[in-house]
Formats: structure tokens, C-alpha cells, sequence
């Protein structure tokens, strides 16, 4: 009989008093660095570099920093040959748990423990940080207790799940998967800096991506129908 893969639980803060993000003032260390501080810090430590220590460092916003992440290579105008596709897919599980109410990440424990590679952590992870302080010079909480209701996580959780869906749907080698991921990525930002100005971008970027593609695919299908 083959056995039940063994899991891994990323821990996260107990936040029965407040909201599904944590609503509790941040620590002063917390206070004192940025987002981006803290990933590159991670990133120049000696830890593991996983997907499941990456979860641990972030706490109670581990699903949008881990989905940041992941969403971040889709996003990138460039052919992948169908690489993408097992973010997208790590992404819909994760947007998953969201939906139903899961406040502490589950992977199966190869995915949690596996090292991100080189190209991750030499390039893509570097190229993040340079994005997001970007960000951080012009995001500011607005609306913040918005992202602190509790119906908000599996609000969340849908349209990750839309958007990572939708990026993966997209024909390949067309770059339509590009504004899904962007979206995915501007939602993953509005819960991190708690900022509802993102959150209306990534909105955006993300309905337009749906459209474009949806668009596209009923042309193509037309073409073809055509031809046959």
C-alpha cells in the first residue's frame, strides 16, 4: 500500500481576537525594517531557502509573500515553454486554503522543503526586491482595516485562484499570462503593505488579463473551427 506523503504545516501567530492577516501592532523590529529588508536579509542569511522557511520568516502574511513570489515568474514578459505552470499550480493550492478559511500554510513536505535553486534565489528573488522597494517608496496603509475582516481571506483566496487559473489557461508562448500574474502580484503587495490602492490595480490588471485571454482563446478556437 503506498503511504500518505508526509506535510508540513508552516506556523503561524493564533489570531483568534482579530482578523485572518493579523491585526496586533507590528514588533519593533518590524517597525524598523521594511518588507523588503527583511526578504533580502532572509535571503543573505545562511537558513534554508524554501518555500516552507520562507513561510516561517513572514508568519500570518506567508500566503501572500509565498504567492508574490510564485506569481513573480508568470508575470515576466519572457517565454517559458510551460515552466510557469507549476507555479501557477502551487499557487492554486495555496489560494485553496485560503479560500477555506486556513490561516497556516500547507505543502507537502517535498514542496516545503525543497530549495529554491540558484536561478530563484541568484536572479528572481534579487529582482523582487528591487521591484518591491519600488513599491514601498509610494504604498501606504489605506483602508487597512479592510484587510483585517475575516471574509477577506477567502476573498482572497478566489481571485488568486482566478487570476493563477487564467495565467495558466493562457495560449503558450502569447505572453497573455503576463497581466493575470502582474494582477496576482498587485493583490499579494495590497495584503502585505495593507494598501487598498493595490489592491485596485492588481483588480484591474487582472480583469483586463482575463478579458485579453478569454478574448483570444474564442478567436483561436474560430480559426480553427475554420480550418477543420
Amino acid at each position: 500500500m503506498k503511504q500518505t506523503e508526509p506535510y508540513e504545516e508552516v506556523a503561524a501567530p493564533d489570531h483568534r481576537d482579530g482578523g485572518p492577516l493579523g491585526d496586533g501592532p507590528p514588533g519593533r523590529e518590524h517597525q524598523s525594517r521594511t518588507f523588503s529588508d527583511e526578504l533580502e536579509q532572509w535571503l543573505r542569511s545562511d537558513g534554508p531557502k524554501t518555500l516552507g522557511a520562507l513561510g516561517e520568516l513572514f508568519e500570518e502574511k506567508s500566503f501572500a509573500v509565498t504567492i508574490l513570489m510564485l506569481m513573480f515568474v508568470p508575470a515576466l514578459p519572457l517565454p517559458t515553454g510551460g515552466v510557469t505552470h507549476v507555479f501557477e499550480l502551487i499557487t492554486v493550492l495555496l489560494a485553496a486554503q485560503m479560500l477555506v478559511g486556513r490561516r497556516t500554510i500547507w505543502l507537502p513536505q517535498r514542496w516545503a522543503r525543497r530549495e529554491l535553486g540558484a536561478t530563484m534565489t541568484g536572479k528572481a528573488i534579487p529582482f523582487v526586491i528591487r521591484w518591491v522597494r519600488r513599491v514601498e517608496r509610494y504604498s501606504r496603509p489605506r483602508w487597512a482595516a479592510l484587510f483585517h475582516q475575516r471574509w477577506m481571506l477567502p476573498v482572497f483566496g478566489l481571485i488568486f485562484i482566478a487570476l493563477a487559473v487564467a495565467a495558466g489557461l493562457a495560449p503558450p508562448f502569447s505572453g497573455l499570462d503576463t497581466l493575470p500574474a502582474m494582477g496576482a502580484i498587485a493583490v499579494a503587495l495590497a495584503i502585505i503593505f495593507e494598501d487598498v490602492l493595490l489592491l485596485a490595480i492588481g483588480f484591474v490588471l487582472g480583469t483586463t488579463g482575463v478579458i485579453l485571454i478569454v478574448t483570444v482563446g474564442a478567436a483561436l478556437v474560430h480559426v480553427l473551427r475554420s480550418l477543420v
